[in-house]
């Protein structure tokens, strides 16, 4: 099919995520990836500054990610995890309860990092329910972001959240105060105020609190205290309130730790893992908890957790996942972030100038450009692609994200390009 033919199929048939039908916003067909750079069908290649949504951490057509899934290919695709179990998802299971935060001994591995949260969400009712204790709702903050399926939709920030209208069919949760203190920051007893004066007053319907740590995502790109996640954690103990993590953004490294409840030295009660588990091979997603709720799940009628995906566990996606942790943790990725933390910092700090930008951020690899006002994605798009990157704002938000390989020279293209574009285009 040529270039043309693609396209022209593609607005006929194919609905792209967040987008209308309308075909108001161009799409860019990709003929090949490799590294960070992506080859379009029409011959140019672009700097990726999104490693695909964030999950690609070690680039493109990597050769130890192709060969975990062509070896993996010639003995099975994949197999129910009903009643059957494999060494890919053995292996992995027991690596991520060495990795993750201590006290996260059981995984259910599940499809996405929507269903992930699900699950988490599903976890926390039904350990309740086995204690006899009724408690249904959730305790989120506001600019969390968490998903697009329904409980996670529920958890999300009604208004910066993207889901605002589906308001009215969602499960209605609590959501306390955006965290105030900016990572760095201490975190004052009035800071937490309106959180603590919500878990006191619906302790008994609270079945979790749900956030992301450090890093808000998709609500706001927003870098918080981790002086506040502890103490949130400290509040959930003295209230006797599970709670979830959800470090399907920051798991693996994006903030500087491996995972993002670091910052704080704390462990959640229920953790979501997603995007980067397999290094942006295949689709596959981690919940992972404590003894305390799957051993009072399992001892308590129904006597099962109530949840069970298809392709749970997918043999391909854990080998793929395997492959990518050991290629992390062989790796120096922590001066990786930290030389992509100060190339950011260097790079995107003339934006600071700009009288439509009101802040630039950066923690880890990432780094934040925030506009006054919401960009116009069919001019800036197109731009972002003239001057030979690929970044996908979304409202006010213009961000980079790149894969942890990314070259000094690639990673000083990109900034340039995204502040040019930025000063011509907002």
């Amino acid at each position: 099919m040529n270039r043309r033919e693609l396209l022209l199929q593609d607005a006929e048939h194919v609905w792209h995520p967040y987008s209308s039908m309308s075909g108001a916003n161009p799409v860019f067909p990709v003929a090949s990836a490799r590294g960070v750079r992506l080859q379009l069908a029409d011959g140019r290649e672009l700097i990726d500054g999104m490693s695909s949504w964030w999950c690609a951490i070690h680039g493109y057509n990597h050769p130890v990610l192709n060969a975990a899934i062509e070896s993996q290919l010639q003995n099975m695709a994949h197999v129910m995890f009903g009643g059957l179990t494999h060494e890919p998802a053995v292996t992995l299971a027991q690596r991520l309860v060495e990795l993750t935060p201590a006290g996260l001994d059981t995984v259910f591995f599940a499809d996405s990092g929507s269903v992930a949260v699900e699950v988490a969400m599903k976890m926390a009712i039904q350990y309740w329910a086995a204690l006899g204790q009724p408690k249904q709702r959730f305790l989120s903050l506001r600019n969390g972001y968490h998903g697009d399926t329904f409980g996670a939709m529920s958890v999300c920030d009604p208004v910066t959240g993207m889901h605002g209208l589906f308001t009215g069919t969602l499960a209605k949760q609590l959501f306390a105060p955006a965290p105030e203190p900016v990572f760095g920051q201490p975190c004052s007893k009035a800071h937490l105020q309106a959180f603590r004066t919500l878990l006191e007053t619906y302790r008994s319907e609270i079945a979790a609190v749900i956030l992301e740590p450090i890093v808000q995502g998709a609500g706001g790109m927003r870098f918080y205290s981790a002086d506040y996640l502890r103490k949130v954690r400290e509040l959930c103990n003295e209230h006797d309130v599970l709670l979830i993590a959800d470090e399907i953004a920051t798991g693996f490294g994006r903030s500087g730790k491996l995972f993002a409840c670091e910052w704080a030295g704390i462990s959640p009660d229920i953790l979501c893992l997603g995007k980067a588990l397999t290094g942006g091979y295949l689709t596959l997603a981690a919940t992972l908890t404590s003894k305390r709720v799957s051993d009072t799940i399992s001892h308590h009628e129904p006597g099962a957790f109530m949840h069970g995906p298809t392709f749970m566990a997918n043999p391909l996606a854990c080998a793929a996942a395997n492959a990518s942790i050991g290629l992390l943790l062989s790796s120096p990725w922590q001066d990786h972030i930290r030389n992509i933390e100060q190339a950011l910092e260097r790079g995107l700090a003339p934006a600071r100038e700009l009288p439509a930008v009101a802040e630039v951020r950066v923690l880890g690899a990432i780094g934040v450009i925030e506009l006054k006002h919401p960009v116009d994605m069919k001019i800036i798009q197109p731009a972002f692609v003239d001057a030979g990157v690929w970044v996908r704002p979304f409202g006010k938000l213009v961000y980079l994200m790149p894969a942890y390989v990314i070259q000094t020279q690639d990673l000083q293209q990109l900034c340039a390009a995204t502040v040019d574009v930025v000063t011509r285009h907002s």
